[in-house]
C-alpha cells in the first residue's frame, strides 16, 4: 500500500517537472526535500528524547545512573548489528562523504543512506552514545537531494544543488534555526555557489525549520530564552574565551581521531570492538552522567539558575550546593567528553561531532565564567557565556565561524549577543586554522587527496583526472641520433616538443623546437648534431599518479608550457598546460552553481 502510494506521489511529481520550467521545478524540489529531512530529523529526535526521558525516570527511582551506563552498550551492539546484517558490512560515517560525492563521485549518493543514517544513528545516539545526531541528518538531507535529482534526471550541478537544499533543511529542521541551516550547506559544503542559488537553499531551510517548529515539541529542540544584557567592559574576557575555545576546539579534534584509528587499528572483531568500547563508555556515563545522549538537556541546564542539578542522582549528589565541586565536575566532563565521543563512534556507532561540539562549548564558558566569578575577578553573565561558548568550539572544530554565529543566535532567539558571538568564534577559527589547516571533517579527505576546502581553484583540481589530458602519441627521439631525424618529425606533425628516450624508455631529456630553430635551418649542422647534444634537462616532469594540484604547481614553478610525464620512472607522454587550463575552465563552467 505504501509502495502504491509512493508511485503515485513520484507520478504527480514528474508530471509537474513536464510542466514547469526548470528553475520552478528545482523551487518546487527544494520544498519537498525541506518536509522529507523535517520528518527525518522528527523522528530522531522524538526518539533520542523519550529514550532520555525514560534513562532519567528510571535513575530517578534508582538514584544512580546504571541505567544510563547500560543502554549505550545495548545502542552500539545493535547499530552493528544493523550494518553487519542489513547495510552489507559498511556505513559512511560524517558530513565528509558528502564532500566526496560532490569532489568525486558526481553528487551521487547511494539510496542506503536515506535510511541507513536514521536507523543507526537512533540505535546509537538515542540509546545514549555520547556523539551528536545532525551528521547523520544532514548526511541523510543530503541523499534525499541527491537520489530526488537522480530520479527526474536533473544534470550535476542541480543535483549538487539539491544536496545543498537537504542539508540546510536539516540543520534548520534540528534546531530551528533556518539561517544557520543556509549557512551550514554553503559555508561548509557548497564553497562556490553564486547569489541565485541561495533561493532553493533558503526555501528548503524555512520549510524544514517551519515543518519542525509545528510539528516537533519545542522543548526537544535546543533553545534558549534566558540570557543577560551585554556589557562592552567584558570584551577582555570574551576574548580570552575565543582563545579557549580555540585550543580547545584542536584538543578535541586530534584526539577525537586518535581514538578513531585506535579503533581502526584493532585487529579484533566488530563485535568485540563493541563491547570494548561501548564497556569504556558505559564506566564515563557512570561517573560523568550528562556524557550520555546528546547532552542538549544538561546544556540548558547550566544555562539556568540552578546548575547544581547536574549532579543529581551522581555519585557527586552530596556535592550539588558545592560550586567548586561543581565546577570541578563540570571541568572534568568537558575534558573526557572527547574520549566519549570517539569511544562511541570508534567502536562502530554512528553519530557526529556538531552536538559534541556545542556540548563542550558550553561547559568551557560555564567553566571559564564561573571560575572567574568565584575567585572573584569580575562578576561574569554566566549564561551568556555558556551560550557563547558553544558558538566558538562550533566555529573552531568545523571551521563555520558564519554558521556558528548564526545558529546561536538563533537559538537564543535573538541578536543580542551578536557582538561577543563575532569576537568568540572569529579568534576561535583563527587559532584552531592556525594548529589545523583542516576542519575535523575535511582533514581526512584532505589527506588522500579528495576534500574539497574554501580554496576554490583545489576544489575543482581535486576533481580533474590527469589520464583525461596526458598525451601519451607524441612522437620520440633517441639521444644518439642526429638531428635529421628531428627535423624530419618536425616537418611531419605538430609537434614542439620530444621526449628523448634510451632503448629501456627512460626519459634522459627533452629538444624543444624554440631551441633549436637557428641549427635546423644550416644543412651542415643538421648532418652531424647528435640529439644528445641539444637536448636539455627538463624543468620539472610529472608522475601520472600525481593529483592535478601537483601538475599546475609544477607548471606554475616551471614556467613551462609542457611537461612530460613518467609512470613507473619510464617516459609516458606529455601535458600541455594550454590543454590542462582549458580542462580547468570547463570544469569551473559545469560545477558553477548558478
Amino acid at each position: 500500500m505504501l509502495k502504491k502510494y509512493f508511485r503515485k506521489l513520484e507520478s504527480i511529481i514528474a508530471l509537474a517537472q513536464s510542466l514547469m520550467t526548470p528553475k520552478q521545478f528545482i523551487f518546487l524540489s527544494s520544498v519537498l526535500i525541506g518536509v522529507s529531512c523535517s520528518f527525518a530529523v522528527i523522528v530522531l529526535k522524538t526518539f533520542a528524547h523519550s529514550v532520555f526521558s525514560f534513562a532519567t525516570y528510571i535513575n530517578g527511582i534508582l538514584k544512580l545512573s546504571f541505567i544510563n551506563s547500560i543502554l549505550p552498550i545495548i545502542g552500539i551492539v545493535l547499530t552493528v548489528f544493523v550494518v553487519k546484517k542489513v547495510l552489507n558490512g559498511t556505513i559512511q560515517k560524517g558530513t565528509s562523504q558528502i564532500l566526496y560525492a560532490v569532489a568525486k563521485k558526481a553528487s551521487i549518493i547511494p539510496k542506503k543512506q536515506m535510511y541507513a543514517q536514521i536507523v543507526t544513528s537512533s540505535l546509537t545516539v538515542g540509546l545514549g552514545g555520547s556523539a551528536g545526531l545532525e551528521s547523520p541528518i544532514v548526511v541523510t538531507g543530503a541523499a534525499f537531494g541527491s537520489n530526488f535529482a537522480q530520479n527526474y534526471k536533473l544534470a550535476y550541478k542541480d543535483r549538487t544543488l539539491l544536496i545543498g537544499c537537504g542539508v540546510a533543511a536539516g540543520i534548520a529542521a534540528a534546531f530551528n534555526a533556518p539561517i544557520a541551516g543556509v549557512l551550514f550547506a554553503i559555508e561548509v559544503l557548497l564553497v562556490d555557489v553564486s547569489i541565485s542559488a541561495f533561493t532553493p537553499i533558503m526555501i528548503s531551510a524555512a520549510t524544514g525549520a517551519l515543518v519542525s517548529a509545528i510539528v516537533l515539541d519545542e522543548t526537544i529542540l535546543l533553545s534558549f530564552r534566558k540570557q543577560e544584557t551585554f556589557n562592552y567592559h567584558n570584551i577582555p574576557f570574551y576574548v580570552m574565551l575565543g582563545v579557549l575555545t580555540g585550543f580547545m576546539a584542536v584538543y578535541y579534534a586530534r584526539n577525537f581521531q586518535r581514538i578513531e584509528h585506535y579503533f581502526a587499528s584493532l585487529n579484533i572483531g566488530a563485535y568485540k570492538k563493541a563491547l570494548i568500547g561501548s564497556s569504556l563508555l558505559a564506566l564515563l556515563i557512570f561517573i560523568f552522567p550528562t556524557l550520555f545522549g546528546e547532552g542538549y538537556e544538561s546544556i540548558k541546564t547550566l544555562s539556568e539558575t540552578d546548575p547544581g542539578k547536574l549532579l543529581d542522582n551522581t555519585l557527586f549528589a552530596d556535592f550539588r550546593n558545592n560550586q567548586w565541586i561543581l565546577l570541578l565536575f563540570i571541568g572534568c566532563t568537558m575534558m573526557v567528553k572527547v574520549f566519549a565521543s570517539g569511544l562511541t563512534i570508534g567502536s562502530g556507532g554512528n553519530g557526529g561531532n556538531f552536538a559534541p561540539s556545542l556540548f563542550l562549548g558550553s561547559y568551557l564558558g560555564y567553566f571559564f565564567s564561573k571560575f572567574v566569578t568565584l575567585i572573584g575577578l569580575s562578576k561574569l553573565p554566566i549564561s551568556n557565556f555558556t551560550m557563547v561558548g558553544m558558538a566558538g568550539i562550533l566555529s573552531g572544530l568545523f571551521h563555520a565561524p558564519l554558521t556558528a554565529i548564526f545558529l546561536i543566535a538563533e537559538i537564543t532567539g535573538g541578536y543580542g549577543l551578536m557582538i561577543p558571538l563575532m569576537i568568540v568564534s572569529s579568534i576561535s577559527f583563527a587559532i584552531s586554522k592556525r594548529f589545523e589547516k583542516y576542519s575535523l571533517d575535511v582533514k581526512g579527505l584532505a589527506k588522500k587527496g579528495h576534500a574539497f576546502t574554501s580554496n576554490k581553484d583545489s576544489n575543482i583540481l581535486s576533481t580533474l583526472d590527469i589520464d583525461s589530458i596526458i598525451q601519451c602519441d607524441y612522437l620520440t627521439v633517441h639521444p644518439d641520433e642526429n638531428l635529421s631525424r628531428l627535423v624530419d618529425l618536425i616537418s611531419h606533425s605538430n609537434q614542439v616538443v620530444f621526449a628523448v628516450v634510451n632503448n629501456e624508455k627512460d626519459l634522459v631529456g627533452v629538444v624543444h623546437f624554440n631551441d633549436i630553430r637557428e641549427i635546423i635551418f644550416n644543412a651542415y649542422r643538421v648532418k652531424y648534431t647528435a640529439i644528445k647534444d641539444v637536448m636539455k634537462t627538463p624543468p620539472a616532469t610529472i608522475s601520472s599518479y600525481d593529483s592535478m594540484e601537483i601538475v599546475m604547481t609544477k607548471f606554475e614553478n616551471s614556467k613551462s608550457a609542457f611537461l612530460p610525464v613518467l609512470r613507473n620512472d619510464k617516459y609516458y607522454g606529455f601535458i600541455s598546460k594550454s590543454i590542462a587550463l582549458e580542462a580547468y575552465r570547463m570544469k569551473l563552467r559545469s560545477m558553477t552553481i548558478e
